[in-house]
C-alpha cells in the first residue's frame, strides 16, 4: 500500500525507482570502467590499483551501518529532513565522481593518492544516498509481489543507468558521462521527493505516515533476527560470485576473446539490457514460485551460463554476447528479490518504520564488501599468478579464464546451498513469500 492506500502504480514507479538511474550510472564506470583505464592508459599496477579500491571499500563499508542508523533518525524526524540529505549526498556524489575521472595528475603514484581520496568520498555520498532511498522503499510495504515491484523498479532503473553509463564513457566521452550522471541526480531526486510516501505499520493490516519517533534503535538491531543473518549470509556469497566476473569482463575480452572495442560496448550492453528486460519474468515467478525458489532458479542459471564461458576463445565474441544475454538475464533476479526478501524481513519483524535505514546500512556494508574483495583479491590475485593486461599467454589466459568463469560457479552454487537449506528445505523456517 502507498501512502494514499492504493497499489503501487506506473508512475509511483517512475518517481521513486528514477533516483536508481544515477546511482546505477555512476557504479559501472567506478568498478569496471575506472580499474581499466588507470591500469591500461596511465600505467597503475594492479597490485596498487586492487589495494586501493580495496582500502577504499573496506572504509566505505564499515560506515554503512553507521549511516543507516542516521538515516532513521532522519525519517523519525520528518520526510523533509531525508530529501534534503538525500539533495546533499547527491552533490557530494557528483563532485567526487567527477574529480576521479578527471584527475588532474598523470604520474601514478599521484593519481593512486588522488583516486584513493576521492573514492572515500564518493563511496560515502553514495551509500548516504543508496541507503537512505533503499530504505524508502522498504517502508512502502506491500505483499511479496508488490516488494518485488518496488525493488524492480528502482534496480530497472538503475539498469538503464548502467547502459547509459556505458555506451557515454565508451561512445560519447568522460564529459558527456559526467554531465549525463548530474542530470541524473537532479532529475532523480526530483522525482523521489514526489514519490508516495512511506508508511509505518499501526495494527490490524492499517498503515500510517511516519511520525516522529523518540526511540533510538542499536546500530546492531537487525544482527538479533536469524532469519536476517542467514540471507545477509547468502547475498553476501552469491554477490561476490557476480561482483568477480563484472571486475575482470573487460580484461577477459580484451585478452581472452581479444575482442574489439565495438564488442567491449556490445558485451556490457547486453548484459543489462537483458537483465533489465528479464525484470517482470522475475516477477511471475515471484508469483508462482515465491522469492526464494526464483531467486535459486536465477543462481542456477548463472552458473550453467560462466560453465559454457570457460569453452570461448579467441574469435568467440559472438557466443560470449549469447553468454552475456543469458548471464544478464539471470542478473535480474539478484536485483530484484534479495532486496524484496530483506523488505519483508523487516516487516515480519516489526521493524518497518522504525529501523529500516539500519537493515540497509548492514546490506549495503555486505554490497561494499563484496565489491572490495572481488577488486581488492582477484586483481592481485591474478598479477601474483602470472596474468597482466594483454598478454596472451595460454597458461596466463587459463588463470584469466579461472578467475572469470569458474570461482564465481563455485560461490554462486555455495550460495544456492545456503539460500535452499535456508528458506527453502520445509525443515527450515522459510521468509513468508
Amino acid at each position: 500500500m502507498t501512502a494514499s492506500g492504493a497499489s503501487f502504480s506506473t508512475r509511483d514507479g517512475w518517481r521513486y525507482g528514477l533516483l536508481g538511474l544515477p546511482l546505477a550510472f555512476c557504479a559501472l564506470p567506478l568498478y569496471v570502467l575506472m580499474p581499466n583505464m588507470y591500469a591500461r592508459e596511465w600505467g597503475v599496477s594492479l597490485a596498487a590499483l586492487g589495494a586501493v579500491l580495496l582500502a577504499a571499500r573496506l572504509l566505505d563499508a564499515v560506515l554503512d551501518p553507521w549511516l543507516g542508523r542516521v538515516c532513521d533518525r532522519l525519517y523519525a524526524r520528518s520526510i523533509a529532513a531525508v530529501l534534503t540529505f538525500g539533495a546533499a549526498a547527491a552533490a557530494l556524489l557528483g563532485l567526487g565522481f567527477s574529480a576521479i575521472f578527471v584527475p588532474p595528475v598523470r604520474a601514478p603514484d599521484a593519481l593512486l593518492l588522488w583516486a584513493g581520496g576521492w573514492l572515500v568520498v564518493t563511496y560515502l555520498a553514495y551509500s548516504a544516498l543508496a541507503v537512505a532511498h533503499q530504505s524508502w522503499g522498504a517502508m512502502l510495504g506491500g505483499d511479496a509481489v508488490q516488494r518485488s515491484r518496488v525493488v524492480a523498479w528502482r534496480e530497472g532503473l538503475g539498469l538503464v543507468g548502467v547502459v547509459l553509463a556505458s555506451v557515454a564513457a565508451s561512445l560519447l566521452g568522460v564529459p558527456v558521462m559526467l554531465g549525463l550522471l548530474w542530470l541524473g541526480l537532479v532529475l532523480g531526486w526530483w522525482a523521489w521527493s514526489r514519490a508516495p510516501r512511506p508508511l509505518r505499520p499501526s495494527g490490524a493490516g492499517q498503515a500510517t505516515p511516519l511520525a516522529r519517533s523518540a526511540k533510538v534503535i542499536s546500530l546492531w538491531h537487525p544482527w538479533q533476527h536469524r532469519d536476517f543473518r542467514r540471507l545477509l549470509a547468502v547475498f553476501m556469497l552469491n554477490g561476490i560470485a557476480s561482483a568477480i566476473p563484472a571486475t575482470l569482463v573487460l580484461f577477459f575480452v580484451q585478452d581472452r576473446l581479444q575482442g574489439s572495442e565495438a564488442l567491449q560496448s556490445a558485451s556490457l550492453g547486453l548484459y543489462f539490457v537483458f537483465a533489465a528486460l528479464s525484470m517482470p519474468l522475475w516477477l511471475r515467478g515471484v508469483a508462482r514460485l515465491g522469492l526464494a525458489r526464483s531467486w535459486l532458479l536465477g543462481m542456477g542459471v548463472s552458473v550453467l551460463v560462466f560453465l559454457w564461458a570457460t569453452q570461448l576463445g579467441a574469435g568467440d565474441g559472438a557466443w560470449f554476447l549469447v553468454v552475456c544475454a543469458l548471464s544478464g538475464a539471470a542478473l535480474g533476479s539478484d536485483l530484484a528479490l534479495p532486496g524484496a526478501m530483506l523488505a519483508g524481513l523487516i516487516d515480519d519483524a516489526g521493524d518497518r518504520g522504525r529501523a529500516d535505514g539500519s537493515y540497509f546500512g548492514w546490506w549495503n556494508f555486505a554490497t561494499k564488501l563484496n565489491l572490495a574483495l572481488a577488486a581488492g583479491l582477484a586483481l592481485p590475485l591474478l598479477g601474483w599468478l602470472g596474468y597482466a593486461p594483454g598478454t596472451r599467454e595460454p597458461q596466463a589466459l587459463l588463470v584469466l579464464t579461472v578467475a572469470y568463469c569458474l570461482l564465481p560457479c563455485v560461490l554462486k552454487t555455495g550460495a544456492a546451498l545456503l539460500l535452499y537449506f535456508s528458506f527453502i528445505q520445509p525443515a527450515a523456517r522459510p521468509l513468508p513469500t
